[in-house]
């Protein structure tokens, strides 16, 4: 992701179902495009606004107004031609709001109190 997306801001959720990690061109977690969610079991790529997008290879799932995702058999996953073309589409989408030259930043966001047993 940190190629993928050079100059993303990464923020680091700790939620009750997930550790998530959202890729963002600034600090607002509006803005971000991208999160990965790591479950006990799994672990999906999120497109926060892929519902909006046009996916003719049926790659993304999920029926929601907002949010598609795709499930990460491995790191490989992220390399298919389907994904990385969906990538793209989504930064299109959004007028290519990354700044390249920024300097990465990961920042903890949120801590919750009342997290899920990890396996």
């Amino acid at each position: 992701m940190r190629k993928r997306l050079p100059g993303a801001v990464e923020m680091v959720y700790d939620n009750a179902y997930a550790l998530v990690v959202g890729f963002s061109p600034d600090e607002r977690p509006s803005s971000a495009l991208f999160s990965i969610a790591i479950y006990p079991k799994k672990v999906s790529l999120y497109f926060l606004y892929g519902a909006r997008l046009s996916d003719p290879g049926g790659v993304l799932a999920g029926s929601g107004n907002q949010v598609r995702h795709i499930r990460l058999e491995n790191g490989r996953t992220l390399d298919r031609p389907e994904v990385k073309a969906m990538m793209k589409a989504a930064v299109a989408w959004a007028g290519d709001p990354y700044d390249a030259g920024a300097r990465p930043r990961t920042i903890v966001r949120a801590v919750s109190a009342n997290r899920r047993p990890r396996r």
